[in-house]
């Protein structure tokens, strides 16, 4: 079964063409779909009309939000609620094309992702694709996971790849990137794109910004999540040791009889030693948060594929 998540925040003059290209593309489907639209908290006729839609059609499902948190905390209700063991995420303003999704849906199973690519985006250039751009550059550098479009929201998963990914901030596009610790297979497939008809973009450059905080949050989990000391430990003992080594070269020269009392080097080594202390503080307390983490919810550090040793009790 395959689960379509749509989320939607103002959006009434989509909602039913959306619903009807939905609809024709499912129908080509050979399987068993749903169609799960998530309001996010709109204060137009949104949710009205897809109250409307799920009256009629049974395989249109609806979670509506008492306000707008946000399309992470959509498609994050989206998948905890999807009946599917396929899940496909889509934008609810109609520049994705429904379409597609039979495409994506076809490499389902040779790999565990597969992800839009929005090679000809029908976006304006200096305030969507532009930075669009530069993130997906960075994303794709800083978490080694190669993707041209990781905005486009036409994607699909393996449902057990998604459920088991807590979402917070803006981090729906870093799924590919967080999964790919998991060792799951990504694939990206052109998509096509189309203008927007009704209503207004909910996106801008302040995204960007927040986008970029998350990828620092992804890259610090990504690489120092079981072992946060080795994040802060050789930036402390780095500063530490320069710290050390300035007061060291101060302590001679007053031996030698020169006065350091209101020299600016004083200070600086005093300030790097204590800086030093401080961060090699943060990553043992990290190291502490880590293990109370893991041994309080018996959470592994390892993701096992598959295995043929029977679960026994607990000793």
């Amino acid at each position: 079964m395959v689960s379509v998540i749509v989320p939607l925040y103002n959006e009434e003059e989509n909602v039913r063409p959306l619903y009807e290209a939905l609809k024709a593309a499912m129908e080509g489907y050979k399987g068993d779909y749903e169609l799960l639209f998530v309001d996010d908290g709109s204060n137009d006729r949104t949710l009205q009309l897809l109250n409307e839609i799920a009256e009629k059609d049974k395989k249109a499902r609806l979670l509506s939000f008492r306000r707008n948190f946000g399309q992470t905390a959509a498609f994050a209700a989206g998948f905890d609620h999807a009946s599917g063991d396929v899940i496909v995420t889509i934008d609810g303003d109609l520049q994705n094309d429904p379409e597609d999704i039979p495409r994506l849906l076809s490499l389902i199973g040779e790999y565990d992702i597969v992800s839009g690519w929005r090679r000809n985006r029908k976006d304006p250039f200096l305030r969507r694709r532009l930075p669009s751009m530069i993130a997906n550059y960075l994303i794709s550098k800083v978490t080694g996971v190669k993707l041209h479009d990781y905005g486009c929201s036409l994607k699909a998963y393996k449902a057990d790849v998604v459920k088991n990914i807590n979402l917070y901030g803006e981090m729906h596009r870093f799924i590919p990137a967080i999964a790919n610790w998991y060792g799951v297979r990504v694939a990206e497939v052109e998509t096509t794109h189309h203008p927007r008809l009704y209503g207004k973009s909910k996106y801008g450059l302040s995204r960007t910004i927040r986008v970029l905080l998350d990828l620092i949050t992804i890259k610090f989990l990504q690489s120092f999540s079981t072992k946060p000391l080795q994040a802060f430990g050789p930036i402390g003992l780095l500063s530490g040791l320069l710290g050390f080594g300035i007061s060291l070269y101060l302590a001679v020269e007053k031996i030698l009889g020169k006065s350091i009392g209101g020299r600016p080097l004083l200070l600086l080594g005093a300030l790097l030693i204590i800086v030093g202390i401080q961060l090699i503080g943060m990553g043992l307390l990290g190291e502490m948060l880590v293990r109370v983490y893991h041994e309080s919810q018996k959470k592994p550090i390892y993701v096992l594929k598959s295995t043929n040793i029977e679960k026994t009790s607990d000793l």
